[in-house]
C-alpha cells in the first residue's frame, strides 16, 4: 500500500507510544513542580499575602537575600561538609568490606546480607534510633566511651554545636556503607580472574593488584558510586530532621532543612523555594555529570 509505513518507522511510533506515559508522569510529577517552584521563588508569597492570592513577582530579590544571609551560606557549608565526609568514610568502609566478602568463604553471602540492614531501614527509623543513642544521659554511645576509660564525662552528642554534625555524620555513614559495599562487590565480579592469576605468577603481591589491576577495572564503577553517593547524600533531610532539625544554634542545618524551616516554620514560601532551586542547580550539574560518566563509560566498553 501506497501511504503505509516501512517496519523500522512502524517500530519507531511503536516504542513512542510505550514511552509516552513516562513522559507524561515526568511532566506532570516532575516538570510541573520544578516550573512551579522556580515561579514561586520569583514571587513574594508568605503566610500573609498567600491566603489572599497576592503574589508579587519581586524576580531575583529572593536569591539576592540569600546572598545576605548567614545561615544561608551556613547551611551550604553543611552541606557540603555533610557529603564530603559521609562519602570519603563510607566509600573507603564500602569498598574494603566489598573486598573481604569478595573472598570465597562458607558465610561471606549471608553476612553481606545482613550487612544491607542498615541501608533498608526507613531513614526515619533509623534517625530515632541514633538519636536516642547519642541521648547524653541514657544513650549506649556515652555508656561504652565511658565504661572503655576514653571519656570522664557524657558527651552533649546533639546538644553541642561542636558534636552534633559528627553524630549526624557518623549515623548517616552507617546507612551508606551497605549502598557502597554491594555496588562495588558488583564490580569486582566483572573483573576476570584470570587477570589476578597472570599477575600472581608475574610475581605482583596482593597491592600492586589492588592498585594495577582492580583499581583501574573498577573506574567507571567508582566513579558512578562517588557521583550517586553525592547525589543521594547532598539532599539528605529526614535524618538530619529527626535527630537535631537542624539545631542545635543552626549547627546541623543542610540547605534541604533549611527550606523545609523556610517554607514550613517561617512560612517564607519564596524564600524556602529559593533555597531548594539553588540545591536543585547542584544536583542538576551533577546529574549531567553522571550522565556524562555513564555515557564514557559505554562508549569505552563498546571500544
Amino acid at each position: 500500500m501506497k501511504g503505509s509505513l516501512n517496519p523500522a518507522a512502524r517500530r519507531q511510533q511503536i516504542g513512542l507510544l510505550f514511552v509516552l506515559p513516562a513522559i507524561l508522569y515526568m511532566l506532570v510529577f516532575v516538570g510541573y513542580p520544578i516550573i512551579s517552584n522556580i515561579v514561586l521563588s520569583m514571587q513574594n508569597v508568605t503566610v500573609r499575602n498567600l491566603v489572599k492570592g497576592k503574589k508579587l513577582f519581586i524576580g531575583l530579590d529572593n536569591y539576592k537575600t540569600l546572598c545576605k544571609d548567614p545561615v544561608f551560606w551556613k547551611a551550604l557549608k553543611n552541606t557540603l561538609v555533610f557529603t564530603v565526609s559521609c562519602l570519603v568514610v563510607q566509600f573507603i568502609i564500602g569498598f574494603a568490606l566489598a573486598l573481604f566478602f569478595n573472598k570465597k568463604f562458607k558465610f561471606a553471602k549471608p553476612v553481606r546480607g545482613l550487612l544491607m540492614i542498615p541501608w533498608m531501614i526507613p531513614m526515619t527509623i533509623t534517625g530515632l534510633m541514633f538519636k536516642f543513642m547519642f541521648s547524653t544521659k541514657v544513650g549506649i554511645v556515652n555508656y561504652f566511651l565511658e565504661t572503655l576509660g576514653f571519656i570522664s564525662s557524657n558527651i552533649e552528642w546533639l546538644t553541642s554545636p561542636n558534636t552534633a554534625m559528627v553524630a549526624v555524620i557518623i549515623t548517616n555513614i552507617w546507612i551508606g556503607i551497605p549502598f557502597n559495599m554491594i555496588l562495588i562487590s558488583t564490580g569486582l565480579t566483572s573483573i576476570p580472574e584470570e587477570l589476578y592469576e597472570s599477575a600472581a605468577i608475574d610475581g605482583a603481591n596482593t597491592v600492586q593488584r589492588f592498585f594495577r589491576i582492580t583499581l583501574p577495572m573498577m573506574r567507571s564503577t567508582i566513579e558512578s558510586i562517588l557521583v550517586l553517593g553525592f547525589i543521594y547524600t547532598f539532599k539528605v533531610y529526614d535524618l538530619v530532621w529527626v535527630m537535631t532539625s537542624g539545631g542545635p544554634v543552626n549547627a546541623t542545618h543542610l540547605m534541604s532543612t533549611y527550606s523545609y524551616k523556610l517554607s514550613f516554620e517561617k512560612f517564607q514560601y519564596s524564600m524556602g523555594s529559593s533555597v531548594a532551586n539553588v540545591l536543585l542547580v547542584v544536583l542538576l550539574i551533577v546529574g549531567v555529570l553522571y550522565l556524562k560518566i555513564t555515557m564514557n563509560g559505554e562508549e569505552s566498553n563498546e571500544r
